[in-house]
């Protein structure tokens, strides 16, 4: 269906404040609610907290008064659709439950963008990045069922498989070896943009939950160091996808990329949901980004003297984004590259790598002593308690060092001599399973 949000006329109502009934809404049944309603929350809280924060940072780079008026207008509504939206999570969702619906978006939301990114350089990003979330994902359903008794697939519905990617302990890179080039706006493809925008804000919410919560959580200590070693990696992978924004865009680009983006995100959220309370809340969101959408164009134009098409070639929306199970997909990628790391801007096969490289130096200084890496530490625990790992599978794990149900692999895409070379493809990659370079 043919949708522009340029060619939409904001409604009146999209340009008022709410009032307090209206920004505290009913709460989801964390028992009863689809995993997908979930995980399109989270991805929405995320998405309008990288709005604001893009909005402030732009404040507070902007000489021009009534510039920043406008901008604190519009980001006072981003403020109140954040509070509206993250507040539909219930008061008694724990913060391990929460969690597992985090590490679901990321896999699901990466794996389905991955699919259709046209750009060689992003997927190679999305599908390095994949297998990590994937990895959380395992680690975190380990905690619930050892420390809860709470069986996490009723979390995710069985539509996502819980069971090891690329090992937690293997994801630990030197920050040099957490940048990619960044794209072209000018060049790229409209789907390559929304995508980076997407997943930038997606892993920074998780990033910032996990910060923020690892020292709220009350179960246990190992609990707590294992949110803060996620967070380590999560803050990895913002630093891989924001490296990916383009840089030559200018601040008001960069505001009208994002209202897009967020207009986009809702239309496909409206259209792809099935319940129907949150389904008006994505549908009044759509009216009010439609409206930010407008202004953002208004200020270009105002200050920069740009059209939309400028930036925009086209405002018609590509194929939506819906979230949806991807076991099939996931597991080809981990069939053939869960043996790949990051070197500089390239994703390329840990043996590629040579004795010197900073993989295996940051490696020697945060994972000298084993033991002590939490995301280990919980499969070893679990394993100690219940006799094997905790997993949900609809076949064996497809990487052989990795099925084993009795003993953590901490070595398998960390030490060269413990992975084999069909796990992952020689020197480069473009990302693809059956485009080995």
């Amino acid at each position: 269906m043919h949708f522009n949000p340029f060619e939409q006329r904001p409604s009146a109502r999209a340009q008022a404040f709410m009032d307090w009934n209206t920004l505290y809404p009913k709460p989801y049944d964390k028992n009863t609610v689809n995993p997908y309603t979930k995980t399109r929350i989270i991805l929405m809280n995320g998405t309008e907290f990288e709005a604001q924060w893009f909005s402030r940072n732009f404040s507070r780079h902007c000489p021009d008064n009534d510039l920043r008026r406008d901008l604190a207008m519009m980001r006072r509504m981003e403020q109140q659709q954040q509070k509206r939206i993250s507040c539909l999570k219930p008061k008694d969702e724990t913060i391990l439950e929460h969690t597992l619906g985090y590490e679901q978006l990321a896999v699901d939301l990466t794996a389905v963008m991955a699919q259709k990114e046209p750009d060689c350089n992003v997927r190679n990003a999305l599908n390095l990045a994949l297998l990590e979330d994937f990895d959380h994902l395992y680690r975190y359903s380990n905690l619930l069922d050892m420390e809860y008794g709470e069986d996490p697939k009723k979390f995710v519905g069985g539509y996502t498989e819980i069971t090891p990617g690329r090992p937690t302990i293997a994801e630990h890179r030197c920050p040099n070896d957490s940048i990619f080039c960044d794209i072209n706006n000018k060049k790229s493809a409209l789907i390559s943009k929304l995508h980076v925008n997407i997943i930038t804000a997606a892993e920074q919410q998780t990033m910032n939950y996990y910060m923020n919560v690892a020292p709220l959580y009350c179960k246990s200590d190992l609990g707590r160091r294992l949110y803060q070693e996620i967070a380590m990696i999560e803050e990895e992978h913002v630093s891989q996808y924001e490296s990916l924004k383009d840089t030559r865009a200018t601040w008001l680009e960069d505001l009208l990329m994002h209202e897009y983006t967020e207009c986009y995100l809702y239309y496909s959220c409206m259209e792809s949901e099935c319940d129907p309370y949150v389904r008006c809340i994505w549908e009044e969101c759509l009216d009010q980004e439609i409206a930010h959408l407008h202004k953002a164009k208004d200020l270009l134009y105002k200050y920069e003297h740009k059209q939309w098409q400028q930036v925009i070639s086209c405002g018609d929306f590509p194929e939506i984004l819906v979230l949806g199970p991807n076991i099939d997909y996931v597991r080809a990628i981990l069939a053939h590259t869960s043996g790949n790391t990051q070197k500089k801007e390239e994703v390329v096969s840990l043996n590629s790598l040579q004795k010197g490289d900073n993989f295996f130096l940051y490696q020697q200084m945060v994972n000298h002593d084993v033991s002590c890496v939490a995301s280990h530490a919980v499969i070893d625990r679990h394993i100690c308690a219940k006799g094997k790992d905790y997993r949900f599978e609809t076949a064996q794990n497809p990487v052989a060092p990795l099925t084993c149900r009795t003993c953590d692999n901490v070595t398998f895409a960390r030490i060269p001599n413990d992975t084999p070379r069909q796990y992952s493809v020689k020197g480069k990659t473009c990302d693809c399973p059956d485009k080995k370079h």
